[in-house]
């Protein structure tokens, strides 16, 4: 018998039509402590700029408030976008965190920018830490500086500088890389990092990803054998109907990010359904292409499918991004709908956190 897989989930804390910034975030904090009632294993908060439909611009940030409000559930980032920031801030940030929730966070690492180019140039005004092509060598800089020893600084003209994110540190924030392409998984497996394949953002190149990973891995001391769990897209509710309602307006956000269109907040259920002509046959079939790749449906349903999805894929856990959208009139400050697919798959999946 296929046992059930370990349930997690990414926020991007979206913004919809009619609701304020502060609004998603509150409705985001509730749905975090709701996950961890629930026994969802943890809770990761997304990066990105500039997006009028998402509200997760500063994972640490979110993942703070979150720590305050929660008991048990392991808290982070999917991810933070190194180039984006210095490699000393984001360990000194995420070394608070680990003491602010010991042995609950974990530190999730990309380097995608999270946005267009314009936000892109301004957030990178750093000097060498904009250097994507540095990126690994930032990656192993974090890793040493959340760790007890922490780093060293070598000086051209000799000597060392000893650099730690906090002094004597008794727990670190587990590392984690992300990645949508051959190269994150090549370089997770080059410095022995858990990994992630962003499979809710494309799910193209799974398959060769997780054998690169796991074919290339090299044994460190904290993790000696590889680590990966997938992501993915999902929704339930009580009925196919109402799944498929909510599903309509994340998908036509997706067709607008693929034709360019302009970026608006997400619309609702019924917004969705009056605008069903807006796109041509290009926008029709990047939103059937989406679905294919997404899990909604009815609990049951859905529940069997993620429990096959990660049989296939030989994990033990999945990430999902709960991507229900609000019909008018549900609470502003709140997001029933992600908080019943929390829910349903809760009762159908035994979370053991």
């Amino acid at each position: 018998m296929t046992s059930a897989p370990a349930l997690s989930v990414l926020d991007l804390v979206p913004v919809r039509s009619g609701q304020t910034s502060a609004q998603a975030v509150a409705a985001s904090l509730a749905l975090v402590s709701r996950a961890d009632e629930l026994g969802f294993r943890r809770y990761w908060f997304a990066e990105h700029h500039n997006m009028p439909a998402v509200a997760s611009t500063t994972p640490p940030v979110l993942a703070a408030a979150a720590a305050v409000r929660t008991s048990r559930i392991r808290l982070g980032s999917g991810g933070v976008m190194l180039p984006n920031h210095s490699p000393l801030v984001v360990a000194e940030q995420f070394a608070a965190l680990e003491a602010l929730a010991p042995g609950r966070i974990d530190l999730g690492l990309g380097r995608a920018p999270g946005s267009d180019p314009v936000i892109t140039q301004l957030l990178r005004q750093s000097g060498t830490t904009s250097d994507v092509e540095r990126f690994p060598d930032h990656v192993r800089d974090i890793v040493s500086l959340v760790s007890p020893d922490g780093a060293s600084v070598r000086f051209t003209s000799g000597g060392t500088y000893d650099v730690h994110a906090t002094p004597a540190a008794s727990t670190v924030p587990e590392v984690w890389l992300l990645g949508s392409s051959d190269y994150s998984a090549q370089l997770a497996a080059a410095v022995g990092l858990p990994y992630v394949f962003a499979n809710h953002f494309s799910g193209q190149g799974l398959e060769r990803a997780l054998e690169l990973y796991r074919t290339g891995y090299q044994p460190s001391e904290a993790h000696p054998e590889p680590r990966t769990f997938l992501t993915a897209n999902v929704l339930a509710a009580p009925t196919t109907e109402e799944a498929e309602a909510r599903a309509l307006p994340n998908l036509r956000m997706t067709a607008r990010l693929r034709t360019n269109r302009p970026l608006v907040p997400l619309e609702t259920v019924e917004q969705s359904i009056a605008g069903a002509a807006d796109f041509d046959g290009l926008g029709d079939s990047f939103m059937t292409s989406a679905r294919a790749n997404w899990f909604v449906g009815t609990p049951a349903a859905v529940a069997s499918e993620l429990t096959a999805f990660a049989a296939t894929h030989g994990v033990d856990e999945i990430m999902i991004s709960p991507i229900a959208g609000s019909y008018d009139g549900e609470p502003m400050d709140a997001s029933p709908g992600r908080e019943q697919t929390l829910e349903l798959l809760a009762a159908e999946l035994p979370l053991a956190g």
